[in-house]
């Protein structure tokens, strides 16, 4: 069966509607690049870096509202320090493999002083999982040209899926996983605001994968003998919204995202590195603003929608990550993809999808 995206499939779980593109591009001056890796030889690669850049790229000098959530915490995101003292994004953020985070910040660094009245330092924010079970990872492939690839050619609209950028050598719940993306869009008092969610999704047991609720995965264990895996890897999940939110509610949207990947079966093993960082464009906070900046805050009492929204888009998100991944061999192994016949075939007998 050809992949598809969960709503392509006529999965559809959640109650507040999508944006346009399911996607975090939705949430308006948002955009997405990937640089993909996939080749043999010298050495094999399958790896590569995905940039989220917001503010049309004006990030730099046009800072946002930030805060991040650490559910277990084998793993890494720079930048998190200045980001918990000063509440802001001042950078796009890229997401890679675990031994090149390195090169990905240093280009960041280098890309952002080239920039119109640049800040004389920058601590960007880059995360990564794992991808050494396809991904030859000491190899170092990926190299500054590519990180500037994913940069410059960032994009509004659809975003790519599945096995692009820093999810290419990506798995998850033993199946093939790797970038996904879903946005909701709420209703709040008289005024509506878009929430976005790109994941890195690279964790978790077979066994425990659910969709809609439905235990899929415990239904394909049955069906299909196999080792267990190691229980390694982790998942990074970025969400975004342009309703005016203040750090602390930023730092509280990314919590709840531990609840949309519980409901799909993560939950947060010993060597995984979930690392959930949430910002707000609803405010503009000019780099070198007036001594008085006006700021605007949406009321804690209104606010339960958008962690409504956050849940049901990182659940989605994960889940298209899972349906969009196509099966990878690599250096080490090969990684199936997600069976979408069976799927299909287990979500219709629980009565998820129409006959």
């Amino acid at each position: 069966m050809t992949r598809k995206r969960l709503r392509d499939l006529g999965i559809t779980m959640g109650t507040w509607p999508t944006g346009e593109w399911n996607a975090i591009t939705d949430v308006g001056g948002i955009r997405v690049g990937h640089s993909t890796l996939i080749y043999d030889e010298p050495r094999v690669a399958r790896t590569g870096v995905t940039m989220i850049v917001p503010r049309e790229g004006n990030i730099w000098s046009d800072h946002c509202f930030a805060g991040f959530h650490r559910f277990n915490g084998n793993g890494e995101m720079t930048g998190l320090m200045w980001v918990e003292e000063s509440g802001l994004l001042t950078t796009p953020i890229g997401i890679t493999n675990t031994h090149q985070v390195g090169l990905v910040r240093d280009v960041l660094v280098e890309y952002g002083r080239a920039q119109p009245n640049a800040s004389l330092w920058m601590l960007p924010v880059v995360a990564e999982t794992y991808d050494g079970r396809l991904n030859d990872i000491d190899a170092f492939h990926l190299q500054r040209e590519h990180v500037l690839h994913a940069l410059e050619n960032a994009r509004s609209g659809r975003v790519e899926e599945g096995n692009v950028g820093g999810g290419t050598g990506m798995r998850c719940h033993e199946f093939k996983g790797g970038i996904g993306t879903a946005s909701r869009v709420v209703q709040i008092e008289k005024d509506s605001y878009t929430l976005g969610v790109l994941v890195q999704a690279n964790y978790g047991d077979m066994a425990l994968l659910r969709v809609d609720g439905v235990p899929v995965g415990r239904e394909l264990v049955r069906r299909h003998a196999h080792e267990t895996a190691p229980k390694q890897g982790s998942i990074i999940i970025i969400v975004a919204t342009d309703a005016p939110l203040i750090p602390t509610q930023c730092a509280r949207l990314a919590q709840r995202a531990t609840i949309g990947l519980g409901n799909v079966g993560g939950t947060g093993h010993n060597t995984s590195g979930d690392l959930f960082f949430a910002f707000a464009t609803g405010n503009s906070i000019p780099r070198d603003g007036p001594e008085l900046m006006p700021l605007r805050m949406l009321p804690n009492s209104q606010i339960n929608p958008l962690f409504d929204a956050t849940v049901e888009a990182v659940e989605e998100a994960i889940l298209n990550a899972l349906t969009t991944a196509e099966t990878m061999r690599g250096a080490n192994e090969t990684i199936q993809a997600l069976p979408l016949d069976e799927l299909l075939e287990i979500m219709r007998a629980y009565g998820r999808v129409a006959n």
